[in-house]
């Protein structure tokens, strides 16, 4: 592409957020706490790209009646700053639902409800944000003082920008099983939302669902309940749903002080940290959702009609999609014993892996410094080592569970972890020039 046809887009910003889902949106509002209680002169300008047409956080699984697994008071913004505008309970109150809410008795809103809190901080940020945009590369400008930030919009155009520090928060994608493939009739559970539609004015007669965790739990009850004439069969390797270890102590996991203790951590104990609570997070179930999906079976045992089937200690070994439908093979693992499920739609439920950060980053994810495993190295400000070619910062967020644990993505400590990258952009840009560009200590917003 020639840098001639690239059209360079406003100023210079100091923080340039690649993508602006849950994580990046508590950063532009730690950014704009900042600069309300700031002189001018020490303010922060911000930037945002997303390459979704409006904001959006897994809009496919926004299924009604589903509750968030995190305490609203872990919003955006309470964590770090409680008195703020930008909190649940200011949403609520604008909404005129507060005292509503508090009657509702509950910790958990709804992941509806969740989303439109999200919208809500998002509208009110919308002018630093430039949607239907995609980030396709990054490069180092001015003995690497800066980074320009090419970007391709949904007209075709690419444009660039200039930015002196670039955070990137490009959240989840799909994981499927190896070899397989998403198609007409296979679907992942990111899309099931989006892709119901395509049922309309038809008769399932069977939808088959692969996973053992809470989506694949949650996708299997959402079918059941909609397509009251349909089998629904799920799939899974463990012998019954996991539940979900969410106890008091379990949870300090998720404390802020935790991804200190991780970060300081030897290897081998960041590793036993992470088996011993991977319980609280990964392929695990809400309790309530287990019992109720027992009492469903139960119950249609008891009636004589069984439309869910719990295919336990079980795998597929094949799929065949065809025109109308898939032939979906599973395999009983103790015996070996194989049957062919004919459906009308195969769901994996299958978890989320980090989105590559080194798809946006394009030459300038050749900078970044690799320990000795090939992971990237990341300060405990969750800013990346890089080669001496770079001087600007580079954040992350997410893509770090190797050095910061388990809440490197989650929505559990969004709101301290964006507060940490501000201010350590804050720092660095305050530092004298001789002063090292590693390692600062984290010690609150330095306005």
């Amino acid at each position: 592409m020639s840098t001639a046809s690239i059209h360079l887009q406003g100023p210079v910003h100091d923080v340039l957020g690649v993508g602006f889902g849950p994580s990046n949106l508590a950063l532009a509002v730690a950014v704009e706490e900042h600069n309300r209680r700031c002189a001018e002169q020490e303010q922060l300008t911000a930037g945002f790209v997303e390459r979704q047409a409006r904001f959006g956080w897994h809009r496919g699984m926004l299924i009604e009646g589903t509750t968030m697994q995190v305490s609203f008071l872990k919003d955006l913004v309470t964590m770090r700053e409680p008195a703020s505008d930008f909190s649940f309970l200011s949403y609520l109150h604008g909404k005129d639902r507060l005292v509503d809410f508090i009657n509702h008795k509950t910790m958990f809103p709804t992941r509806v409800e969740y989303h439109d809190y999200l919208e809500w901080a998002a509208g009110r940020l919308e002018h630093l944000v430039q949607y239907d945009a995609e980030v396709i590369d990054v490069r180092p400008v001015q003995q690497g003082e800066l980074f320009e930030v090419l970007v391709r919009h949904g007209s075709g155009q690419v444009t660039a920008r200039r930015a002196r520090n670039v955070v990137v928060a490009v959240g989840l994608e799909a994981n499927l099983p190896p070899g397989a493939e998403r198609g007409d009739r296979v679907w992942h559970n990111l899309e099931l939302l989006h892709r119901i539609g395509e049922l309309e004015g038809a008769d399932p007669k069977r939808f088959t669902i692969v996973g053992a965790g809470q989506s694949a739990a949650e996708v299997t009850d959402y079918l059941h309940r909609t397509f009251t004439g349909a089998e629904v069969c799920s799939v899974f390797g463990r012998y019954g749903h996991t539940p979900a270890d969410d106890s008091p102590f379990a949870n300090r996991i998720f404390d802020p002080e935790a991804v200190d203790h991780f970060y300081s951590s030897p290897t081998g104990v960041k590793q036993l940290l992470m088996d011993y609570h991977r319980n609280t997070n990964y392929s695990v179930v809400d309790l309530e959702l287990i019992e109720q999906l027992y009492a469903r079976v139960y119950q249609e045992k008891v009636q004589g009609k069984e439309r869910l089937r719990m295919l336990n200690a079980s795998r597929v070994v094949d799929v065949e999609e065809g025109a109308d439908g898939v032939a979906v093979t599973v395999e009983f693992m103790p015996t070996g014993e194989r049957m062919v499920l004919d459906s009308d739609v195969l769901v994996y439920a299958t978890g989320c892996l980090p989105g590559d950060p080194g798809r946006a980053l394009g030459r300038t994810w050749d900078e970044c410094l690799r320990d000795a495993e090939g992971q990237v190295q990341v300060d405990r400000d969750y800013r990346v080592r890089t080669s001496d070619e770079v001087r600007g910062g580079i954040y992350l967020q997410g893509g770090t569970e190797h050095t910061h644990g388990i809440t490197s993505s989650l929505l559990s400590n969004g709101a301290v972890r964006a507060g940490d990258i501000r201010d350590s952009i804050l720092r660095h840009r305050n530092a004298p020039r001789s002063a090292p560009r590693r390692d600062y200590a984290l010690s609150g917003d330095p306005c």
